[in-house]
């Protein structure tokens, strides 16, 4: 039994050396660089992002990574505007988008847009058209859902949003989102407001789910990340790295991070799904 312990304990140890080896190796690429790169854009990115950021600039303090959010149209916009190197978006740049800004774009995690209300509310489900209805403001009262007799607080996203994008083209097959929605500003902000509002409806990245707030199956399937990455929860996207142009230096170096074994695990650690 000892030597079979100290066995599965070398197996361990051995697998160990090997991952940082590989994670030193890939973080290597910024070891006697110096420079700065600008980030903003979607804010669901914005974990992934600092992560990254934090261990580039803990192994190389002459290189400064800023990170901002603003939605994915702010992304866009930003770096094909040269303001920033890089604009993220939960979403693919419009074929405009590409062509004005020559952008070049880089999917690296893919993520899920779930409804979230407060825990104290009980409705765990909703249909598509129930979901559509509440959005549009057509049904404003959580009785009509099987809730309590109380009216919906909507919370929704600014138009700049690709978190509001994907939700409003998958979700709500491009409907109506009442005028009346409180508009939020992030996917932090977004589970802030529902997580004190008791009677409050809106939506999330998946990776952003934790206890403050309750994830609501949609069509009868539940936002879990298992359901997102085999393709069976509908409303999801792809989380992009855009520039202008081909990416160089310290830019292109920074992008293929976020694809190396240690750059992906980033990735799955904060909620997200693996590309690779």
């Amino acid at each position: 039994m000892k030597t079979r312990v100290t066995a599965v304990f070398a197996l361990v140890a051995l697998s160990l050396f090997f991952c940082s080896g590989a994670f030193a190796a890939a973080l290597d690429a910024f070891k006697g660089e110096k420079g700065e790169i600008r980030i903003a854009g979607g804010t669901a990115h914005i974990p992934v992002m600092k992560e990254a950021a934090a261990r580039i600039m803990g192994l190389n303090p002459d290189i400064q990574i800023s990170i901002a959010g603003g939605g994915s149209g702010v992304g866009v916009k930003q770096v094909g505007e040269g303001l920033v190197d890089i604009g993220n978006t939960g979403r693919t740049p419009t074929e405009d988008e590409v062509k004005q800004y020559s952008l070049q774009m880089f999917k690296w995690a893919i993520d899920g847009v779930a409804i979230v209300v407060n825990p104290a509310n009980k409705i765990r489900s909703l249909s598509q058209d129930q979901a559509a209805a509440i959005f549009a403001g057509k049904i404003t009262n959580w009785k009509e859902v099987g809730g309590d007799d109380k009216q919906i607080n909507l919370y929704t996203r600014d138009e700049a949003s690709g978190t509001r994008e994907v939700f409003w083209e998958k979700a709500l097959k491009k409907g109506d989102i009442a005028a009346t929605a409180n508009v939020i500003v992030s996917n932090g902000a977004m589970k802030g407001a529902v997580s004190q509002d008791p009677y409050g409806i809106g939506y999330v990245s998946v990776g952003h789910i934790d206890e403050t707030v309750a994830p609501v199956a949609f069509n009868g399937i539940e936002p879990s990340m298992e359901n997102v990455k085999e393709g069976k929860y509908p409303v999801a996207r792809g989380l992009f790295s855009n520039t202008k142009g081909e990416p160089a230096g310290l830019v292109k170096k920074f992008i293929d991070y976020l694809f190396t074994e240690e750059g992906q695990q980033i990735v799955v650690e904060k909620g997200f799904i693996s590309v690779q």
